[in-house]
């Protein structure tokens, strides 16, 4: 009975707590809708290829392969500048009968399909080339078979003098040379294999995708562990009373919220510090920027995170609570910070992305990481990140006032 009685009792806390209720029946929903929609509506990678010297044929050959966008270069140096512009993923240069092709590879997805198309369409125009060599000698041995029936029939008519005899034979070794030059060029055509050297702007050919989502998931992981330290110890101030009798004294609010964003912020330099430099050097990750670019991006983030985990406590009643937050809060930061291509999304989709912190973050570590990109021209992403931490921190200095006893 007593059993009973302990379980009746937390089941009526449970049931007077309305946003626990909500948090555990309405995030787990929110959370697979959005999962669905990212992943139903993301299961192509389109791709842009830049040409310089290539034929029409293998052009038009290119363009008709679904989710490829063929662009024509006169030169390799304006396709190099739509490289580094991101205006293509790849470069495709004809010389002679051989090709160059150079591939951006911040995205390993990209470069295969660039491959598979380009193989694809190299394939097809040497079957269309064999096609048309095929077709030319079946037409000249048609020809020749004509001429040879003809005169066997003339032959057979009259008497062949020497002249004629000899006439016959010259026409049979002619037929025969010509026979021999068509199946020659045939073979020739068939043997004409193009040799395709590859290179690549950033990484090499073993690169793959976990290059590409981890200047994210390094974000990702400065934002989530500096948000539930920095929500969790201010909850923790807020229910032993600590900050109840702080906010007792004289000192204003901004002072109160400064002073634990100065104090929780120095824990997460150390923190974001370590796991910049842990994930560059443990994991290998070459970092063609310069990695304190890196670093002070992340910074920035952590900021913006300790703000965040700060201004939701102040909503949560207990850890538990504080904890639920993360479905709502977290989790759509890796679905809209990139790692998960939004190119072929719906436009509403997309939308979503750009009040996630994350993405600014990801974007311009990412650029720097892979492209070497200088932070002076992340200037964007730093303002977006550094608008999102007045905003907060605005919001935190109000949100105190709830708690301050007049």
């Amino acid at each position: 009975m007593r059993t009973i009685g302990i379980m009746n009792r937390v089941l009526k806390e449970l049931f007077r707590d309305k946003r626990t209720l909500a948090l555990m029946f309405v995030a787990p929903i929110l959370v697979m809708l959005l999962m669905s929609v990212i992943f139903n509506t993301n299961s192509t990678t389109n791709v842009n290829v830049g040409t310089v010297a290539v034929t029409q044929r293998l052009n038009k050959e290119m363009g008709a392969i679904k989710h490829v966008d063929v662009k024509t270069y006169a030169t390799k140096a304006d396709a190099k500048r739509a490289l580094q512009d991101e205006k293509i993923d790849a470069i495709i240069k004809k010389n002679g009968n051989n090709y160059d092709l150079t591939y951006a590879n911040t995205d390993s997805s990209k470069t295969a399909v660039v491959k598979m198309a380009f193989k694809s369409a190299v394939m097809a125009t040497s079957i269309d080339q064999l096609k048309s060599a095929l077709k030319k000698s079946t037409t000249g041995m048609a020809k020749l078979q004509a001429q040879l029936q003809a005169m066997q029939k003339q032959q057979a008519v009259t008497n062949a003098s020497p002249q004629t005899a000899g006439a016959t034979a010259a026409a049979k070794k002619t037929a025969s040379t010509k026979s021999t030059s068509t199946t020659a060029a045939t073979k020739s055509t068939s043997q004409r294999t193009p040799k395709i050297t590859n290179h690549y702007v950033y990484g090499d050919k073993n690169t793959g995708y976990f290059a590409k989502m981890l200047p994210i998931l390094m974000g990702f992981f400065v934002f989530f562990f500096v948000f539930l330290i920095s929500g969790m110890a201010l909850l923790k101030e807020r229910t032993t009373g600590t900050l109840d009798r702080l906010l007792a004294t004289p000192v204003k609010r901004s002072s109160i919220v400064f002073g634990y964003m100065l104090s929780y912020g120095i824990l997460a330099v150390i923190q974001t510090i370590v796991i910049v430099l842990v994930t560059v050097w443990l994991l290998g990750i070459e970092v063609v920027g310069n990695i304190a670019s890196v670093v002070v991006i992340n910074l920035i983030l952590a900021l913006v995170a300790l703000a965040f985990g700060i201004l939701l406590s102040t909503f949560a009643n207990s850890e538990f609570q504080m904890m639920q937050f993360i479905p709502l809060v977290v989790i759509p930061q890796i679905f809209f910070s990139g790692i998960i291509p939004l190119d072929s999304m719906a436009n509403w989709v997309k939308d979503i992305s750009y009040v996630i912190p994350l993405k600014y973050s990801g974007d311009a570590v990412t650029d720097i990481i892979m492209r070497g990109t200088s932070i002076f021209n992340e200037g964007w992403d730093i303002l977006v990140l550094l608008t999102f931490l007045v905003i907060l921190t605005i919001l935190n200095v109000v949100g105190l006032r709830r708690y301050r006893k007049v």
